[in-house]
């Protein structure tokens, strides 16, 4: 009776092995069935198998863990329209991934949603090289092994949601619902596409700020997911002065006044309507032409506009001349006393974002101050 083999769980190959690695670890031998062996990696629909005395421990050691029942264990539950909102936020442990867990939390609390938060692992399948240069890299070399790389990320995750129990316990983080998930492969690909199969309202990641290399700009994780999220994203700079949004006071809007960004700043109003603050809305100029007669027209033009279109909103309308944009904007952030950037992402391949970088990727390198990008 005590070698019978159950089926614990039924899982894609690579999950199969995340759970094998897991129990045996706890000592808990493991079987898998079901694999195709000339292309193992592709195979679906494995079976996890333990033997029957195992499974009361099997399933403590499951329940115990604070991502095997989110990620590895069963299949991916439909989306339910009438379930809670969620803020996504993408973690590596490091000090400014909890700064945008605070920040997360908080904002959850105002606009009731729950918090997941999503930390995705390389393993030696995956080049070591690859220039990722912001978060979420596990070095690799010779004498470390993919369990060792499996007890080490699930130690982190755990140990990382100790810690929010331990700031909601002691008031520092708002009591909200939260959920830890953990995937394997290449992290800003993961984390897209985690983001579209759960629609989240937000993605929050944290980020070094101003301290980031310009060496690691095309590696970074944030800024791909910037470049190609089709949600809203905020990058928040670990030397944030504050951890929430009801805290921000003034928002720097950057536009060119085109149809796509009026479009996107009324989906933008609309969406953060229950804060109250006031807009900048920056026009960024060519110091050529920023005194032309047509130039003057238009912005008149514009702010009509916006006066007819948002009475009740505090609006300035300021011009930052882009012959060197990042030291004009810094210091236009600092004399106007910007508490946010927000800036409008436009779909590009992959050639314009490799050689001619957004706005949006050279700022979160270039400043301290939070970065909101959404979707043009």
């Amino acid at each position: 009776m005590d070698d019978k083999l159950v089926t614990l769980s039924i899982l894609t190959y690579s999950k199969a092995q995340i759970l094998k690695s897991v129990l045996e670890n706890e000592g808990i031998e493991t079987v898998i069935h079901n694999i195709n062996q000339i292309q193992p990696l592709i195979s679906t629909g494995v079976r996890v198998r333990i033997k029957e005395k195992d499974l009361p421990k099997a399933l403590r050691v499951i329940e115990s863990s604070a991502w095997l029942s989110e990620s590895v264990i069963g299949e991916k539950p439909a989306i339910d329209k009438d379930q809670k909102k969620k803020i996504l936020v993408p973690v590596d442990f490091s000090s400014y991934s909890i700064k945008a867990c605070e920040f997360a939390f908080n904002l959850a609390k105002t606009i009731n949603s729950e918090v997941i938060l999503l930390h995705v692992y390389f393993t030696p399948v995956y080049s070591s090289s690859l220039p990722y240069g912001d978060v979420f890299n596990y070095q690799i070399t010779d004498d470390v092994t993919i369990r060792t790389i499996l007890q080490k990320v699930h130690s982190d995750l755990n140990h990382l949601s100790n810690t929010v129990k331990d700031k909601i316990k002691d008031g520092e983080f708002p009591n909200v619902k939260y959920s830890c998930v953990l995937r394997e492969g290449i992290p800003e690909e993961e984390i897209l596409r985690y983001s579209k199969e759960q629609q989240p309202i937000i993605t929050i990641m944290g980020t070094r700020g101003r301290s980031q290399k310009d060496v690691d700009l095309l590696g970074s994780v944030t800024a791909e997911v910037i470049e190609r999220s089709r949600i809203p994203v905020l990058a928040i700079p670990e030397n944030t002065p504050f951890n929430s949004f009801d805290s921000v006071k003034r928002i720097g809007f950057i536009t060119n006044f085109n149809q796509r960004d009026l479009i996107a700043f009324d989906t933008f109003i609309t969406a953060w309507n229950s804060f109250k603050f006031s807009i900048s809305l920056l026009y960024l100029a060519d110091p050529k032409t920023v005194t032309d007669a047509w130039n003057k027209i238009k912005l008149a033009g514009i702010k009509d506009y916006f006066q007819n279109q948002y009475p009740t909103l505090d609006i300035k309308y300021d011009i930052v001349l882009n012959d060197d944009l990042l030291e004009n904007l810094d210091k236009y952030i600092n004399e106007s006393k910007i508490d946010v950037i927000t800036i409008i992402s436009y779909k590009r391949n992959i050639f314009a974002r490799l050689f001619n970088p957004s706005i949006a990727k050279k700022v979160i390198f270039h400043s301290d101050t939070p970065l909101l990008v959404i979707n043009g």
